[in-house]
């Protein structure tokens, strides 16, 4: 699947940060579940989300299924809208989460 404009800058301000990431990352076995960016050593995933109108029933609740079996395989989820992404916000949040000092991430700086 072809990456948005917000994916690919998010993954741009990923590695800025030091963070590289895995486009697409398909993170279940049997499952056609993918996160739009990924670390797999940290087990780190970042999903941007875009516009919702009239999303609902089966889209919310794959989603939800998503996320939970990311947390239960050990992944930590990042979700971002496509605005915060494209507004630099996403980048400030990973950036005072991943990089600050007091950080509860292995391998931060």
């Amino acid at each position: 699947m072809k990456q948005t404009a917000a994916q690919l800058l998010l993954g741009v301000h990923l590695r800025e940060l030091g963070i590289e990431t895995v486009p697409e990352y398909a993170f279940a076995l049997g499952r056609k579940f993918r996160f739009d960016l990924a670390n797999r050593e940290l087990r780190l995933a970042f999903e941007c989300n875009g516009h919702f109108a009239g999303r609902h029933g089966s889209g919310w609740s794959n989603d939800a299924e998503k996320m939970n079996l990311a947390q239960m395989l050990g992944w930590r989820v990042l979700v971002f809208t496509n605005q915060q992404v494209l507004r630099g916000k996403a980048k400030a949040f990973v950036e005072e989460w991943f990089v600050s000092p007091n950080s509860a991430m292995p391998n931060s700086r």
